[in-house]
């Protein structure tokens, strides 16, 4: 692999992909422990994929927002570095396939271009920030959230204290009250509200999804928008300090509100507040990019097929708040387009709109600033794309994780799966076209990035074992959860587990039943009415597996016969740590410490130095049989095995050295004893540690 280089005119940026291209040679000659490099590169966007390999890069688009210019520098990368397919996920990025990774850096660096970053799109992080579609148009919203998600963006991007936390950390943003940014299943949602003239959000904490979902905490009613960063920066400090790090199926910030409650949290979050660099942090909204509408005028068209125009104007707008316009809904099957459509996107909306798209939490796109004399020929040309399907944000509008297509993690089809049960509300069922009160989501997994545990109906991939130990794909059914508002949801019911081959059949008791006993109430609540064992009685029968056929041992998509087959999952693993690995990077942290320090960015140094003394302390607990799953703990096991008993010497306990930390303003002064601190306990360590290698 020959060495890379940048064009990029951003020194922290360029250093960023520079970095990444010295670490591949490392790996590539064996010089890195594989799990620190799999880290690094998961924390770039670089993601290990099903096929051996190849990788999946996550492109990290802040609220989904993507301009003309953008989707173009997107595509062309797509074209060069992988399939020309793009993806997009419930996160509103975009994920491209099959990469080799030696080109990452390269790719990495033509994205930056168009400021776009893959920094943090992966990896235990604060990942992408996420908000309603309709942000900035919505006719409910007391004022624009994509200010306030894009300063979030940019103040927590490369910032030290997200770096390597235990888990990954994600964060939404909602335009009114009907939450349409899911704020309950966030670490942090957040819900727009205006109090007596000032902007503020209702603070949701501590939510999540997974095999084991949780409803988040209501942490503020109201609080004032100059005030979310600082509260943010102390709510991811308690985190990293506190939350679980061994243990990847505990490390997410709902385990350690379950563990701690509310109140308590609450008083962690109150001692870091010293620490933080700002009390408040205003967010300037008018100087966001302002919106420019295009004048040009285009074709007049005539639609031919009136009765699907009028089907597609009546499920794919939505109203603007802006007079004279309207935002187009684009259904994205399966989040899945290709980059000769994106371009021919790209120029429509550069053209005859205002030149970006949002990308959705539906894995959709929305076409904002649309002038209602044009939805003809907007119809017109999406139609000749391939993108005029109606149903945009309907039952038919179904929304999917790749599964097994290309995830480690997938266990069954969930695309496949998809695929099939829209076909059939399609025939079948085709009132469904138009109804928004039936949400379906599918996931591969337990993990859920498919949202299916929040959905109305949900459908998980996993496996069943007849008595003669054959394995087929099943899916296990998921009902009664959805969006009520405001920072509310409820989780579905665990129902029933079936062959996969026989979702469609349960889809179609679920909504037969429904038809037929509904009477016109909402699916909510006819569920709750009716109750689970309702309906596990209803689909019992479609989960007898004494008399499988051949077709009930193929997933959806495969003739081949179905393997259970699942990898390594990587959405934020936790590394092994080895000794002299873990000193080098605290010798690193220190460096980052003394170069924050040069750019007067005390807080930054702060807490590299903090970083690498809790690393150094965990470099020797590794060798004690004791745990080291948080930092809390590694502190106050350190002081237990080398202070106390006066293996090494300190002036004070070394947790009264380490939380200096949060006992002190991020002030120059503070910054410069505190790194002088970590070095000299870095020698301190790294000497006993020779010793101790001497006399073994």
């Amino acid at each position: 692999m020959q060495s890379f280089r940048t064009e990029i005119e951003n020194p922290i940026v360029e250093k960023d992909i520079i970095e990444l291209e010295k670490k591949i040679r490392e790996f590539k000659k064996g010089s890195v422990d594989e799990e620190k490099f799999r880290s690094l590169r998961l924390a770039r966007g670089v993601y290990g994929q099903r096929q051996p390999g190849v990788q999946m890069i996550r492109i990290k688009l802040p609220y989904g927002k993507v301009s003309s210019r953008q989707l173009r520098g997107i595509s062309d990368v797509a074209d060069e570095y992988s399939t020309g397919r793009l993806h997009i996920t419930t996160r509103q990025d975009i994920q491209i396939h099959y990469v080799d990774l030696e080109r990452t850096p390269e790719l990495w660096a033509q994205l930056e271009k168009d400021a776009v970053t893959l920094r943090e799109a992966c990896g235990n992080t604060v990942r992408n920030v996420t908000a309603s579609e309709t942000a900035g148009i919505d006719m409910d919203e007391p004022f624009d959230v994509s200010p306030h998600a894009q300063a979030i963006f940019e103040y927590f991007l490369r910032n030290p204290i997200g770096q390597e936390m235990g888990r990954k950390f994600k964060v939404s943003f909602s335009s009114n009250d009907t939450d349409t940014g899911l704020s309950y299943m966030h670490d942090l949602g957040f819900i727009a509200k205006m109090r007596d003239g000032v902007e503020g959000f209702k603070v949701m904490l501590g939510g999540g999804l997974g095999s084991q979902p949780r409803h988040a905490d209501e942490l503020y009613t109201f609080l004032p928008a100059n005030e979310i960063i600082p509260m943010m920066e102390t709510v991811v400090r308690v985190f990293d300090r506190y939350g679980e790090r061994k243990s990847r199926a505990k490390a997410r910030l709902k385990f350690l509100l379950k563990d701690l409650g509310l109140e308590a949290f609450k008083e962690l979050l109150i001692a870091e507040k010293k620490a933080v660099p700002f009390k408040k942090y205003p967010i300037n909204s008018s100087a966001y990019p302002k919106v420019a509408v295009t004048n040009k005028k285009a074709p007049k068209v005539i639609i031919e097929d009136i009765k699907s125009f009028e089907q597609w104007k009546t499920t794919n707008l939505v109203l603007q708040k802006q007079s004279g316009f309207v935002a187009v809904g684009i259904k994205v099957m399966l989040g899945d387009f290709d980059t000769e459509k994106a371009r021919l996107l790209a120029d429509l909306i550069e053209k005859y709109a205002a030149g970006e798209i949002r990308l959705t939490l539906r894995q959709n796109i929305l076409i904002p600033y649309v002038k209602e004399s044009l939805i003809p020929f907007f119809y017109t040309e999406l139609k000749k794309m391939g993108l005029a399907d109606a149903g945009y944000n309907k039952a038919i509008d179904i929304t999917a994780c790749p599964g097994t297509d290309t995830c480690n993690l997938g266990i069954a089809s969930s695309t496949g799966i998809a695929a099939e049960l829209e076909r059939v509300i399609r025939e079948e069922y085709p009132q469904y076209v138009n109804n928004a009160d039936v949400v379906i989501k599918i996931s591969g997994c337990m993990n859920a990035c498919g949202q299916h545990t929040m959905a109305n109906i949900g459908f998980q991939g996993m496996s069943v074992r007849t008595k003669e130990k054959l394995v087929a794909p099943a899916l296990q059914v998921l009902l009664g959860g959805g969006n009520i508002g405001d920072g509310h949801g409820l989780f579905a019911d665990k129902v029933i587990k079936i062959p996969s081959k026989r979702g469609p059949q349960a889809l179609r008791q679920i909504l037969n039943d429904f038809e037929t006993n509904g009477k016109g109430a909402s699916y909510e609540s006819y569920y709750a009415q009716k109750g689970e064992y309702y309906f596990y009685e209803l689909l019992k029968p479609l989960a007898d597996i004494e008399n499988l056929s051949h077709e009930d041992y193929l997933d959806w998509g495969s003739n081949k016969r179905y393997q259970k087959a699942i990898g390594i999952g990587e959405c934020a693993g936790v590394v092994i740590d080895l000794i002299a690995t873990l000193l080098f990077e605290s010798d690193e942290k220190i460096k980052n410490a003394k170069e924050a320090i040069n750019e007067q960015k005390w807080a930054a140094s702060i807490y590299f130095s903090y970083s690498s003394m809790v690393n150094t302390a965990k470099a020797l607990l590794t060798a004690e049989k004791t745990k080291t799953n948080t930092h809390s703990s590694i502190i106050e096991d350190f002081n237990t095995y080398f202070i106390e008993n006066g293996k090494i010497e300190l002036n004070s306990t070394f947790g009264d050295l380490v939380l200096q930390l949060n006992k002190n303003e991020p002030s120059k002064g503070f910054a410069k004893r505190y790194l002088a601190d970590a070095e000299i306990f870095l020698k301190k360590v790294e000497s006993y540690r020779e010793l101790e290698l001497i006399n073994a």
